[in-house]
């Protein structure tokens, strides 16, 4: 990797702790690119925070499309994609994977209903899981694609959960990302939802949506089993799953209000636990 890539660290660990603290368990040599693609992660997710509107969030996924598909690394202008393009090359990471991830990423820049659990599923696993399986290529590309059903739904479970825990910034945007079939069977709607109207059946949609996660985390946990070490750290973000559920579901915490957060100390502990022998 390059001495730019190296320098990503520190900003991984600003942007997003969680992913950064994963890092740690991987091999050293492998850390700074994990790293890179962990922030162009962060990068894209927080596109809709710098806009207001719509199409300059469409131009910027645009302009990192055309940047990877160009390839070249050293006209690239932005630190983040220059050391994505190495890590790339270097690790052959297939470029339709990143441009289905940042076709996906479009829907965070508008607030349109999420149709169906499907819909919802298949927006995770073009985003999260897609990272995670992204980074399992570059900790092990022969073990890899073994593990790639395991990593659809460790992505599903970590994304869903990370939707659940931003459910008051959603909210706050007039987005919802709860499936209007979901809020349909609980006997409310969007529009309810983001108003935090009707509070039992919002209740109920997180509920909802809590189960989902968890179900997809059993699923992917069984598929783990025989996991290689060398594959542990790209799948150790998705283990904090059920912390924040845990969290989310507790009689005195109100999700439509508040950002679930959980001790560094109990992270710390389950991302060892996990690393060191189960899931």
């Amino acid at each position: 990797m390059t001495e730019a890539a190296t320098s990503l660290l520190p900003e991984l660990r600003k942007s997003d702790p969680d992913r950064y603290l994963s890092v740690l368990y991987a091999p050293a040599d492998k850390r700074e690119a994990l790293a890179t693609l962990y922030l162009f992660n962060a990068e894209i997710a927080a596109i809709r925070d710098r806009i207001h509107e719509p199409m300059p969030g469409e131009i910027r996924i645009q302009w990192w499309r055309d940047t990877l598909s160009a390839g070249n690394s050293e006209t690239a202008g932005h630190p983040v994609a220059a050391a994505l393009l190495h890590v790339i090359k270097e690790y052959r990471l297939p470029l339709a994977a990143f441009d289905n991830y940042l076709e996906a990423r479009i829907f965070d820049l508008y607030d349109d209903p999420m149709p169906s659990r499907s819909d919802l599923e298949g927006y995770c696993g073009e985003t999260a899981s897609a990272i995670i399986q992204l980074a399992a290529l570059i900790l092990d590309a022969d073990a890899a694609p073994v593990y790639a059903s395991a990593a659809g739904h460790a992505g599903c479970a970590q994304a869903i959960t990370g939707l659940l825990r931003l459910t008051p910034l959603h909210r706050s945007r007039g987005q919802c990302y709860v499936p209007t079939e979901i809020l349909t069977a609980v006997g409310t709607s969007r529009d309810e939802f983001v108003a935090a109207q009707n509070r039992e059946a919002a209740k109920n949609a997180v509920a909802a949506m809590a189960a989902l996660a968890r179900d997809h985390f059993d699923k992917f946990r069984n598929e783990a089993k025989g996991l290689p070490s060398s594959l542990r750290a790209a799948f150790l973000p998705a283990t904090l799953a059920p912390l924040y559920l845990d969290k989310i579901a507790a009689s005195s915490f109100d999700p439509l209000e508040k950002v679930a957060e959980v001790g560094a100390v109990r992270k710390h502990f389950r991302l060892l636990t996990s690393a060191a022998r189960r899931w």
